[in-house]
């Protein structure tokens, strides 16, 4: 099974992609860093709709997710539901 997010295909998609980017710059630092500087770097730039989605995949199982983002999310700021 492939963590990059390329063979995925749904909804999310483009959104594991991006995060799969990210994670796989990130996993060329010390593990324990690169987990905080993903967190980091989807706290700071992410709005709180692309965040909403990665917790939809995260709360899903995180299928296609690399594992460092997966390790990531107890760091990542989980937004307010959505409401209609």
């Amino acid at each position: 099974m492939s963590h990059d997010g390329t063979h995925h295909s749904g909804p999310h998609a483009k959104l594991i992609y991006m995060a799969n980017q990210i994670s796989k710059f990130m996993e060329s630092k010390p593990t324990a860093e690169g987990i905080e500087l993903f967190a980091s770097h989807i706290n700071d730039f992410w709005e709180p709709r692309m965040r909403r989605h990665l917790f939809e995949v995260i709360d899903a199982g995180g299928a296609g997710l690399r594992p460092l983002a997966l390790d990531a999310a107890r760091l990542i700021k989980r937004p307010a539901a959505q409401t209609v």
